[in-house]
């Protein structure tokens, strides 16, 4: 009984101890502290070292994001002649961009145009859009760069879905837009393109792509220059 009283003396003479010089601005010994003050700044903290004290930054002028490219022609009615008339798809004609393109023209377009491009899609039909054209429609006479450039930009009714898709997306809904308009004009399918020309285009060439066989050549005939040498 006297060890135990003995023992809860000497525990609570620490614990006076380790709190009598308890500071409230300055903590006492922290474990582990680089989880509670980290080494690199802090993305939206304030330093007298950057300009205004903000860390974050906005991007230089003039940069382009890694996997984005700039579409150049504006939101105008000189803008949408321009890319009818000069925009072509730049993604190749296969039947897995084509089934892509399906998939999502279900998705973001049938509702409206119509699983034929005929523009009597759900909501034209039950009257709660109206003056949805066809796609073979004279009138419009749409092109693969003026398909484009209304799902960037939005046009009349509809809305602008570059939010919702990426590029190639956009693109491979173009294909299977201007495949319903081939078939609702009557014309003969499009031959998908060949592996070899379907190779030579990438619209977004991968970060680690193995380098090309005419790179391969170059590297190996320098290499035998230099064992030569």
């Amino acid at each position: 009984m006297k060890s135990l009283f003995h023992r809860s003396i000497v525990l609570l003479l620490v614990a006076v101890t380790a709190t009598s010089c308890f500071n409230k601005e300055r903590p006492n010994y922290q474990y582990f502290p680089d989880m509670y003050e980290p080494v690199g700044y802090e993305a939206y903290g304030e330093y007298d070292v950057f300009e205004d004290q903000q860390e974050a930054k906005s991007p230089v002028e003039g940069t382009i994001p890694r996997g984005w490219t700039p579409y150049e022609y504006e939101n105008s009615n000189e803008g949408s002649a321009k890319a009818k008339a000069e925009l072509t798809n730049p993604i190749p004609y296969t039947q897995e961009n084509l089934a892509a393109g399906q998939q999502l023209y279900t998705v973001y377009c049938a509702v409206c145009h119509g699983d034929k491009g005929n523009g009597k899609g759900i909501l034209v039909e039950r009257e709660k859009i109206l003056g949805v054209p066809s796609y073979d429609d004279q009138g419009r006479a749409i092109t693969e760069g003026s398909v484009y450039h209304a799902m960037y930009y939005g046009l009349n009714a509809m809305g602008s879905y570059a939010s919702q898709t990426t590029i190639n997306e956009r693109w491979q809904i173009d294909h299977y837009v201007m495949k319903l308009k081939g078939a609702l004009e009557g014309k003969p399918e499009r031959s998908f393109d060949t592996p070899e020309n379907a190779a030579k285009t990438e619209l977004i060439p991968a970060v680690n792509a193995e380098p090309s066989t005419s790179m391969e050549q170059a590297s190996t005939a320098d290499q035998a220059k230099e064992s030569t040498n």
